[in-house]
């Protein structure tokens, strides 16, 4: 009973934050969209903290930008945004597709996935993503830790030719990536590409297509974890 009351409580909220973010077509809706980008989608903790690093030349990376870091990236010379959270009616992507458009920024949108793996065709839509991408660009998802160091290492691996060992640097704690935590799925997906090498001769792209399991791989971490699958 208690549990239920909680649960129901809890999609109120989440209803309620959902409302308030979805439109900016009016002075009181994108007043209402900037409180849901600051205080719902915690911008407000973005604006000191930008994670912003380079991964290779011309490539960057960062959490989710604010219009006015979006102006910044322009003035850098940036010429492409790659966003790892995909579209969305919420007041990120409002704003972001918003300012991209007015800055003369390509925004390219691709989900990607914190805590979960993605699909053999998410992954290889990325891969060839990355490769058309005008440079500079600048890849990001919401903190820039997750998401953004996976899709950083498959960069630095496929088009840097960067060992995947130390390509995986770009999943680290300094970005505030946390392997001990339910995003910890993420280096499994590498763990187990250096594994299948430790057996035979392939390469990470072949792996991907011919050998990656992802609902595999989600039992296994699930496991790893202590959780009953």
């Amino acid at each position: 009973m208690k549990q239920s009351w909680f649960r129901r409580l809890k999609q109120r909220e989440h209803a309620w934050r959902d409302a308030i973010g979805q439109d900016i077509s009016t002075p009181e809706a994108r007043k209402r969209a900037l409180f849901h980008f600051n205080w719902v989608d915690h911008a407000v903790l973005r604006v000191w903290w930008k994670n912003f690093h380079e991964v290779a030349p011309d490539v960057y990376r960062a959490n989710q930008p604010s219009p006015a870091r979006l102006a910044e990236f322009k003035a850098m010379g940036i010429k492409t945004i790659l966003n790892l959270r995909g579209t969305s009616p919420h007041s990120q992507y409002l704003f972001e597709r918003e300012a991209c458009t007015a800055l003369g920024l390509t925004l390219v949108d691709h989900r990607l996935y914190a805590s979960d793996l993605g699909s053999r065709k998410e992954i290889l839509d990325l891969i060839e993503i990355m490769g058309s991408l005008e440079k500079p660009f600048v890849m990001h998802c919401k903190s820039g830790s997750d998401r953004t160091g996976f899709a950083a290492v498959l960069y630095l691996h496929l088009f840097c030719d960067m060992p995947v060992r130390q390509a995986m640097g770009q999943l680290h704690w300094r970005h505030l990536h946390l392997r001990r935590s339910k995003n910890g799925i993420l280096d499994l997906f590498y763990e187990a590409y250096l594994e299948a090498t430790q057996t035979h001769d392939i390469s990470l792209i072949d792996w991907i297509r011919q050998e990656y399991d992802q609902a595999a791989l989600q039992k296994r971490f699930q496991r790893m974890r202590g959780k009953s699958v």
